[in-house]
């Protein structure tokens, strides 16, 4: 997949090698000359560009981009201004960075669904939800191993725990599901989330269900690819 990085400090940074560690083609952007410089040998491809000028912006492969992301996080306005250029340039997946509530105020006024809060999402967790679009969210305990949030694969919609027989097959573990709920208030949408408890043997895998598995990445990523 093809992902554009707008802002290469210390998130912006971290989250195009991880990506690029993860195979796929980043391209980052950023108007410091020695930012572009460090990351040219660690990420696809990075160039030197202030992000609020449309003719520059114009000039990157949006329209081919799976993600644009606006990592830039010590100029506000540069970042809010950036943001509306994407959408205005009609990139279809753009993921803002929130510094504050008022940014992020401004990102929903904009109709942007996701954004990103760097105190409480690593750029690890971002990449691999990048990476997989199933994928709710993760937390990496080791090197090997993590805890991943991921909807239940269709296959195994209906089935009871013992019936899908994930930790023989996969070798991961299904810790918990979790129920997820909408509500419509002040014509918001408001979705709420409910762990069910510890997964018993008899636990049902219903459809639109979240699963909260545990084991090495590489065997949930096993699992979640082989059940597409």
């Amino acid at each position: 997949m093809k992902y554009i990085v707008l802002g290469l400090g210390n998130f912006g940074k971290a989250l195009a090698i991880r990506l690029t560690e993860l195979g796929h083609e980043v391209i980052g952007a950023d108007n410091r000359m020695s930012r572009v410089e460090e990351l040219k040998e660690k990420i696809t491809h990075t160039v030197r560009m202030d992000s609020t000028d449309a003719d520059a912006m114009s000039g990157l492969p949006l329209k081919d981009a799976d993600a644009a992301i606006v990592a830039i996080g010590e100029d506000e306005g540069a970042s809010l201004l950036t943001t509306a250029l994407l959408k205005q340039l009609g990139v279809k997946r753009i993921i803002g960075r929130v510094v504050s509530d008022l940014q992020k105020t401004v990102l929903e006024a904009m109709a942007i669904d996701e954004y990103i809060m760097p105190e409480e999402e690593s750029a690890a967790r971002l990449a691999m939800r990048l990476d997989n679009i199933d994928i709710v969210d993760s937390f990496k305990i080791s090197e090997r191993y993590s805890i991943v949030e991921t909807k239940v694969p269709a296959k195994y919609a209906g089935m009871t725990l013992k019936e899908a027989n994930l930790t023989n097959k996969y070798r991961v573990i299904v810790l918990t599901t979790i129920k997820s709920t909408e509500s419509h208030e002040g014509g918001k949408t408001k979705v709420s989330k409910e762990a069910t408890g510890i997964a018993q043997s008899d636990t049902i895998l219903a459809e639109g269900d979240i699963l909260v598995l545990f084991g090495e990445s590489k065997d949930i990523n096993r699992l979640i690819k082989k059940a597409e």
